[in-house]
């Protein structure tokens, strides 16, 4: 019996098992926005479902190639790419949720989520924040129109898991929609279908690009969902397998009318960054528990937020569901005395900057920046300070990445 291969090996080989041109390692990059038929049924049969390239805004051979090669990953049926983790969350929102339906949401969103509800609050959307670490908060939340549940595996920024599984098997008895933003853990930690999640959404921007060179966002069909039952799925899309009724309303609506399209481009760079996602994780989840550990115990450091601390409320949670391994997201709070902004100026190897999951440590302050839209109310009831940072661990020497934190904290 052939041995099965690891996630590491099947991902490097992804673009050559699955068949290139010529025999290319690598999936070759395809810029055409049009593609011709060579019979007028076959250009018919195409726009009518059949599997094919017409018009790039529906996709290219270069984005199919980083789909199958993200399917993979999270142990999928099916997957369909965006321009930004944004653009794929809207289309999921907006093509699956109607007028008078309801959302129950984890508290504990990245601030630009917030801001995309209070878009579908003014569609008519009703929205129930809650807090997702206790299953039964959401539970209670249930009325009669829910027809979705969302969080995200490892909350941005305060780093708090959710009940993953505990809501995934609640929504699996209830029927309901079970959406997961897998960004911060991504696949290799842990896939969402092991939480029985509906679909999934990756930002490829973050650690399975990893490079800080491309934006892209991927949602991702478990195949666990019965869509024949969901009533929002427009006749249109009712026809072939149910089980891919709710991927195709994505890509139809997210594509085709919204136009949120993945260039072929960036789903180049960001196949050939996502092949060494294991070893940048490895790397940035060993760097990240080092530096917790040790602004854990500075004096000048009033709190730091790492599910890999015996001391985060879900640490117990995180290690049983990623394996040992808790990311690259510190949510770190200075002392009060502390200046932020003249903090981060004296850090040199750091860089002040607004991502995540790049192979160089980035840090920002997080109620100055991120969470500054949603005013101080809303912060204060999401526990975010004003000395609170908020630092995506790199692939740098975790010596360096201490020492800089050193100097800085030593002039105050």
């Amino acid at each position: 019996m052939k041995k099965k291969n690891g996630f590491l090996t099947n991902t490097v080989h992804s673009d050559r098992r699955m068949g290139t041109e010529y025999g290319a390692i690598h999936q070759p990059m395809h810029p055409s926005t049009e593609y011709g038929f060579s019979d007028a049924r076959e250009l018919a049969a195409v726009f009518q479902g059949k599997a094919g390239f017409s018009y790039a805004r529906q996709g290219t051979p270069t984005t199919a190639a980083l789909e199958r090669q993200v399917t993979q990953m999270e142990q999928g049926s099916g997957s369909v790419s965006f321009a930004s983790g944004m653009a794929a969350l809207s289309a999921t929102f907006l093509t699956l949720l109607k007028q008078g339906d309801h959302l129950i949401s984890s508290q504990y969103i990245f601030g630009n989520t917030n801001s995309l509800f209070g878009t579908l609050r003014d569609l008519g959307v009703e929205i129930t924040l809650v807090d997702a670490t206790d299953v039964a908060q959401v539970q209670a939340a249930k009325q009669a129109n829910t027809r979705m549940v969302f969080v995200e595996t490892i909350a941005n920024p305060g780093t708090q898991i959710a009940d993953l599984q505990g809501i995934g098997n609640w929504c699996a008895e209830q029927g309901l929609v079970y959406l997961i933003d897998a960004t911060l853990s991504t696949p290799y930690l842990c896939p969402g279908k092991r939480f029985q999640a509906s679909l999934v959404v990756n930002s490829l921007s973050k650690h399975i690009g990893g490079h800080g060179n491309a934006l892209g966002g991927m949602v991702t069909d478990t195949g666990l969902f019965n869509w024949e039952h969901y009533p929002n799925i427009s006749e249109a899309y009712r026809t072939g397998n149910p089980a891919g009724w709710g991927l195709a309303q994505i890509k139809k609506k997210g594509l085709r009318d919204m136009g949120g399209t993945l260039s072929s481009d960036a789903a180049h760079r960001l196949a050939v960054g996502a092949e060494t996602l294991p070893l940048r994780m490895e790397r940035i989840c060993s760097n990240a528990l080092a530096l917790a550990r040790y602004l854990q115990q500075h004096p000048k450091v009033r709190k730091v937020m790492y599910p890999g601390l015996a001391e985060h409320p879900q640490h117990e949670r995180a290690t049983r569901y990623f394996g040992g391994r808790y990311g690259g997201l510190l949510s770190v709070v200075l002392a009060e005395d502390i200046d932020v902004f003249d903090f981060l100026n004296r850090l040199q190897v750091l860089i002040l900057a607004t991502h995540l999951g790049d192979n160089r440590s980035l840090v920002l302050p997080v109620a100055h920046t991120i969470y500054y839209e949603m005013g101080a109310e809303h912060r204060a009831l999401m526990g975010i300070a004003d000395t609170q940072l908020r630092i995506s661990v790199g692939i740098e020497e975790e010596g360096d990445l201490i020492a800089d934190f050193e100097q800085a904290l030593a002039s105050f």
